[in-house]
């Protein structure tokens, strides 16, 4: 792919000399704009990006030294590289103020060839370099930011599992000694620190992204058992139940059940902490349709209407906001929006006061269900 045309700006207000300019500059890579007076050179500087500008000294109305001084007034070209062309007599006074106004270089007529088109692509060298140098600091920008997002995906994601975790051991601790008790706890600690364990390295895989792709560890499973595992373990031992899965058809297809353990984690865990206080929150597993598996997570309440079209968004207004209850809303919405797109997936939400809140995740099976037994 050939680099963008480089535009160079050449101001005078005789024809001749602008022909005479464009004949020695013209070529491949090269874009001339030629205004003929002050005025017409700052509406195209308005318009376009300029690597140089040429700038006849001697012009009726507004003259060079005059255009100059505008454009290192202004934020937007202060920083263009200015040539003074004169066909005046050499004048040490009129050469110091030249460079005084920010010139880089003051030249009179009749002009060098070879010396002007020289100097000419130096600075074209220059202005390519600088445009690759800002679009390499901007790749590195993004790259900061990512990095960003990962180290909060373990501040974030990792609550949860380690919430379990915490609760098993003060259950295991106060509680009576009874057996199934114990194991029951046992196996949901075991779990949680596995999920974590998982979440660790998906987070390091994540780090070497590249082309925003994600790698997907495909096995055939059933949803259902996921959002279950999960529902339980957001749910301590001996708390009062608030999720529900309910389960329609077929929910069995190939994905990668680490990071779709992930994406309900993150939207049940949202439905809890910004629902109702204590009201219900129902996941609906709808296994009805051959190519797909529809995926519902409901609770009570609104998100405010200015947030509705946000909630994706990793840090709407950086990574410190909070919503009024403390919590962060937004960074664990946006890392189940990417796992789901991964999957060739989509999520979507609806939220108002009368209905609540509902998140619906549609999923390909990427396989035909099994047939049902005769």
């Amino acid at each position: 792919m050939s680099a963008p045309a480089v535009n160079l700006l050449l101001v005078d207000d005789i024809e001749a000399n602008l022909e005479a300019l464009d004949a020695l500059l013209s070529r491949p890579g090269i874009n001339l704009l030629k205004a003929h007076s002050g005025d017409e050179a700052l509406e195209l500087l308005l318009q376009h990006d300029v690597a140089l500008a040429l700038l006849d000294v001697q012009m009726p109305r507004m003259d060079g030294f005059e255009l100059a001084e505008l454009m290192r007034g202004s934020q937007r070209t202060r920083g263009i590289p200015i040539i003074f062309v004169t066909a005046a007599v050499y004048d040490a006074r009129r050469t110091f103020r030249g460079y005084e106004i920010g010139a880089v270089d003051f030249l009179y007529k009749p002009l060098d060839p070879q010396l002007l088109v020289g100097k000419v692509d130096v600075f074209v060298r220059l202005y390519r370099q600088q445009q690759a140098l800002a679009e390499q600091m901007r790749e590195l920008e993004q790259a900061l930011r990512v990095n960003e997002t990962f180290t909060a995906v373990l501040g974030h994601d990792l609550r949860n599992p380690l919430g379990a975790i915490r609760n098993g051991a003060e259950l295991l601790l106060r509680a009576p000694q009874d057996a199934t008790l114990v194991r029951g706890t046992a196996e949901r600690i075991r779990g949680s620190a596995a999920r974590m364990g998982r979440m660790i390295e998906q987070v390091l895989e994540f780090a070497r992204l590249r082309n925003g792709r994600i790698e997907l560890r495909r096995e055939t499973f059933d949803l259902e058992l996921v959002c279950r595992a999960v529902a339980e373990e957001l749910e301590p031992e001996g708390a009062a139940r608030r999720i529900r899965v309910q389960v329609d058809g077929n929910a069995t297809g190939r994905w990668d059940r680490g990071l779709l353990a992930q994406v309900f984690s993150n939207l049940l865990a949202n439905a809890l902490k910004h629902g109702t206080p204590g009201g219900p929150v129902t996941v609906t597993v709808d296994g009805g349709t051959p190519d797909g598996v529809r995926v519902n997570v409901h609770n009570g309440g609104a998100i405010p209407a200015e947030l509705v079209g946000h909630v994706f968004e990793a840090y709407r207004s950086g990574p410190e906001r909070r919503d009024a209850r403390g919590g962060g809303l937004g960074l664990g919405l946006h890392i189940a929006e990417r796992l789901v797109h991964a999957h060739g997936g989509t999520i979507q939400v609806r939220s108002d006061e009368r209905s609540g809140t509902r998140f619906e995740v549609r999923l390909p099976r990427l396989e035909a269900p099994p047939a049902a037994a005769s």
